[in-house]
């Protein structure tokens, strides 16, 4: 029987600099807020449903640091991630489905089997090899899980934009896409020409329907680009923002604020903004 772990003075396994003091340190502290006898009340109302949202948001904070260049807060920002999985894992848990050691286990384990050229005597000459071998081990599990389609796991909860790639490039893998740009370019034009129909229609329903086909279009465009359509976006809003900052304060300078200003003194003080930030 293994010794019990030295505690410290908040009752927690002592840590002693190494991964597995961390991990069951972290672990530790998870049933501790969750204890019914002296937890936080807070997190023990919580279940599955009300924490996902907060999971979700974490992860935006981590790609915001990684944008920022920032190491400091993605440190911080990773660890608010991990706590996502160990609450997760802890309600799992809790309810004998699985455990946090559990989650990192079956981790560990599909890792090792889609990385044949790692762990076992499988020869990948290169990255692409590597991609297309991964989605055929990925779709041989899917196939035992008695997936059909292609599109089967992709997540609903998914950010529109993101879906959208990622319904795009599956497709894809099985042939149903155009040959070139030329083809998505075509069919952007399409998508514009019926989006113009419905909004001269006034059929409201109709024109949310063009839009969203003009911005899948859209979408794969940017995958048969190599662009990532949420950095191109992020990019824009980042450019946008900017620039109108600085058309606030050029009017700001003349006593005007944009709405006094009027859109044809807004629309010269972007142009010069534009011109100064190129």
């Amino acid at each position: 029987m293994a010794d019990a772990p030295e505690l410290d003075a908040i009752g927690l396994p002592v840590d002693d600099g190494t991964p597995a003091a961390a991990f069951a340190r972290l672990t530790a502290l998870m049933a501790r807020l969750r204890a019914p006898q002296g937890g936080c009340p807070w997190d023990l109302e919580q279940t599955f449903d009300t924490i996902a949202p907060y999971t979700l948001e974490e992860a935006y904070e981590v790609a915001d640091a990684i944008a920022r260049r920032d190491l400091g807060a993605l440190r911080e920002e990773l660890g608010d991630l991990l706590f996502q999985v160990a609450f997760h894992s802890r309600l799992a848990e809790e309810q004998h489905e699985f455990a946090f050691a559990d989650v990192a286990r079956g981790l560990v384990d599909k890792m090792v089997r889609r990385h044949p050229h790692v762990f076992g005597g499988a020869a990948v000459g290169d990255a692409a090899l590597q991609t297309m071998l991964w989605e055929e081990q990925k779709g041989r599990e899917k196939a035992a899980r008695g997936h059909i389609s292609v599109l089967d796991d992709i997540p609903l909860s998914l950010p529109a934009l993101a879906r959208a790639a990622k319904l795009g490039r599956r497709a894809s893998r099985v042939g149903f896409d155009w040959p070139d740009t030329s083809g998505v370019l075509a069919k952007i034009v399409e998508e514009v020409g019926e989006l113009q129909l419905a909004v001269a229609s006034g059929v409201a329903t109709e024109t949310e329907a063009e839009l969203g086909d003009v911005l899948f279009a859209m979408v794969n465009l940017a995958r048969h680009l190599g662009v990532d359509p949420e950095a191109a976006l992020r990019g824009t809003n980042q450019r946008f923002e900017q620039r109108f900052r600085g058309v606030e304060r050029k009017l700001a300078a003349q006593g005007l604020t944009v709405a006094e200003a009027g859109l044809e003194r807004a629309n010269a003080a972007w142009d010069e903004v534009k011109r100064e930030l190129k």
